[in-house]
């Protein structure tokens, strides 16, 4: 099963749905100790048994499909509940056991999500939009969260921002947050070990250098490349709340372009390699094409966490861990 599987359960049950397949989403609304998938992890069970997911790492599985395939059937959503022992949660790669409770909901038919709401969800995660499904087991209502006025909106902003879906009373609220992306500008040394490390930490990275000698195909097989200037690429790349942006170059020309068009965008990260000289030199330059203190202050220079880097691998992993350090304690400032 690939991580762009885990990724994608909505919209793959959307396809099969629309090829004819009945299919119901198994979701895990809880969890107890050591359980081997977090909370809101989601599993499409085909009526033919086809797997898209997972939902404990193959603890449970079976007999979550087993559930899906008879609610397919019956129209009747169903919460199971697993007690994952020691030896199962060894096998998954475990210190030890837990619990999790299972939400399984056969899609357009009988108590399950119409076929109109999962489309209006994947419609949603594909604009890049973050968006919110709500559901009551108790009566098996249920709605989307988009923005203010739905009574649910307070908890749900919030669960946005821990990335966390989760319980608030009676309802479960699954989070569907836009994936994760990283704008990294100049193609020097430091990017090649910073990319591969953000795609595994769950970033979608981009690659965004003019200069064809450093961002070769050679030099960064297989990552997305934008070799316009940097204000037009970043401008093509569309930069949102689940955005970081770093800048690498340490030329005014090509870094101070893509900083202004970050700094006026809603990105959660923006970080300038440099010295705490270069930096005061960046900032003189901002003031002048004037920028705000309170803007400027965004900036997270020099970049990363002070961890004593000295290699590019290790100045990369100071960058991921402060980018990481941004994303889930929002409170953090420079």
């Amino acid at each position: 099963m690939s991580a762009v599987d885990h990724d994608n359960i909505p919209e793959q049950a959307l396809e099969l749905l629309r090829a004819g397949t009945p299919v119901a989403l198994a979701t895990v609304v809880e969890t107890w100790g050591s359980a081997p998938r977090p909370v809101g992890s989601m599993l499409a069970i085909g009526a033919g048994a086809e797997m898209i997911g997972s939902v404990s790492g193959g603890c449970v599985e079976g007999a979550v499909v087993a559930e899906a395939l008879e609610a397919v059937v019956d129209g009747r959503c169903r919460v199971l509940d697993f007690g994952v022992s020691d030896d199962e949660a060894f096998a998954v790669g475990l210190a030890c056991g837990g619990r999790i409770r299972v939400m399984v909901e056969p899609v357009d038919t009988g108590q399950g999500p119409s076929r109109e709401m999962l489309e209006t969800l994947v419609a949603a995660r594909a604009a890049r939009r973050r968006i919110a499904l709500a559901v009551n087991p108790e009566t098996w209502e249920r709605r989307l969260i988009e923005g203010p006025g739905d009574p649910l909106w307070n908890a749900a902003e919030a669960r946005f921002t821990a990335d966390k879906s989760g319980f608030e009373g009676e309802w479960f609220i699954g989070i569907h947050n836009p994936p994760l992306r990283m704008v990294v500008v100049g193609a020097v040394h430091i990017a090649q070990p910073l990319l591969q490390m953000a795609r595994l930490a769950g970033y979608d990275p981009v690659l965004v250098d003019p200069r064809d000698a450093f961002a070769s195909d050679q030099r960064f097989p297989g990552e997305t490349i934008l070799r316009d200037w940097p204000d037009a690429a970043l401008e093509q790349a569309g930069l949102d709340a689940r955005t970081a942006v770093v800048t690498l170059t340490h030329d005014p020309k090509l870094d101070d372009p893509a900083i202004r068009i970050a700094l006026r965008a809603p990105v959660f990260y923006l970080g300038c390699l440099g010295s705490t000289r270069t930096h005061a030199k960046r900032v003189a330059r901002l003031e002048e094409a004037g920028f705000t203190p309170a803007e400027i202050a965004r900036i997270h220079a020099p970049v990363g966490l002070d961890i004593g880097a000295k290699s590019p691998a290790e100045i990369a992993l100071s960058i991921l861990a402060q980018i990481t350090e941004r994303l889930r304690r929002p409170e953090t400032r420079p």
